[in-house]
């Protein structure tokens, strides 16, 4: 439209028709109720050609009133009749194109298998095994049935250590090793991840860098902290000159990849059989329900020279650093998760809320 709203005489019927005569074209040439909208708001808004001309009535002559207000009253009866017309048009050609686009053929055959999605801990360790890669380490794996050694007594657990005994400890029954007595070679179901660091001490030798994701066993009920079988990740750096501030300085940046920018690790004196010093690692959590604050996360410390002893590294050249979470743990956390039944009684609801769906076959 040319004229500004100002310029509209309701005096003139010439004018006054030329605007009806462009609604109306306007309207006719829109092909949907988006566009018809725009039309509308240009000829009946508030700042109009018609609305604001219906305005300056009061400010005229009493003689010229009559005729201002026969105009406007015609033409916007003709320009609200067509809009109201072309409004019907569209929505009905809308409908009907819907109808077409979102029609179902139910009459043809559909999968009955239902669709899955990956569990949060799967997704969750392939997060924690990226992270680790990324910096150059390497993800190392073991048996989930440990002979003793491997899981005690090459980490310096006594032979009489409380977590030897069989209220913490899953022992494989009637199983020996090597052809020797089982009270010479027990095999257990691993209690941490820890078993790991030894295979690959032995194995791969020094300078090492792994981090150990895995399944583990404990002697304890199901409840809504506790399960006898999780998971946990384990890492271990060994090489010349590393000390706790290598340490940190890690934990610091695993923090900020599993709880945000702002996170940070703090590290608690403590006691550990395998590490010399040892410490319990807390880190901030800024989403924490109910407010940002320290959640404890697991253990860590310096490699106690008798393991790397017991693996074969002499401890006068080499030093090692050594840490260790649980993942379901970190999962609950970091997505509010109060009950450890939700993450292990395999309900495929609560895994399709992450997001992460397999296809159905």
């Amino acid at each position: 439209m040319d004229e500004h709203p100002s310029q509209l005489d309701p005096r003139d019927a010439a004018a006054v028709d030329a605007v009806v005569k462009q609604a109306l074209a306007a309207f006719a040439a829109v092909q949907d109720l988006d566009a018809l909208k725009v039309a509308r708001s240009t000829f009946l808004g508030d700042g109009a050609a018609l609305v604001t001309a219906n305005r300056t009535i009061g400010s005229l002559e009493p003689k010229d009133r009559g005729l201002a207000g026969k105009n406007l009253g015609g033409a916007r009866k003709k320009v609200s009749e067509a809009l109201a017309s072309r409004e019907a048009v569209l929505a009905a050609e809308h409908e009907a194109r819907v109808l077409v686009e979102e029609a179902v053929d139910v009459t043809g055959p559909t999968s009955r298998a239902p669709l899955g999605a990956r569990h949060p801990i799967e997704t969750l360790i392939e997060e924690i095994q990226d992270f680790f890669v990324s910096m150059g380490w390497q993800i190392a794996e073991g048996p989930e049935i440990e002979h003793e050694w491997f899981n005690f007594d090459s980490l310096n657990f006594d032979i009489d250590h409380p977590a030897r005994q069989m209220q913490d400890t899953l022992y494989v029954d009637g199983t020996s090793v090597g052809g020797q007595s089982p009270q010479d070679g027990n095999l257990v179901l691993r209690t941490h991840t820890s078993p790991v660091q030894s295979h690959a001490m032995l194995e791969r030798g020094v300078p090492l860098y792994i981090a150990c994701p895995g399944k583990v066993f404990r002697s304890d009920a199901l409840d809504a902290t506790h399960t006898p079988v999780f998971h946990q990740v384990e890492g271990l750096a060994v090489d010349k000159g590393l000390t706790m501030a290598h340490l940190k300085g890690v934990l610091d940046h695993f923090a900020k990849a599993m709880f945000g920018p702002d996170a940070k690790a703090r590290l608690r004196p403590s006691f550990f059989p395998f590490t010399e010093p040892s410490a319990e690692l807390d880190m901030w959590f800024p989403q924490k329900k109910g407010g940002a604050g320290w959640i404890e996360v697991g253990g860590c410390g310096m490699v106690n020279p008798n393991v790397l002893r017991a693996n074969g590294i002499d401890p006068e050249v080499y030093t090692g650093f050594a840490f260790g979470m649980g993942i379901e743990r970190t999962l609950m956390l970091r997505h509010g998760i109060a009950d450890m039944h939700d993450i292990v009684e395999g309900d495929v609801r609560f895994s399709q809320q992450f997001g992460l769906h397999g296809k159905g076959h």
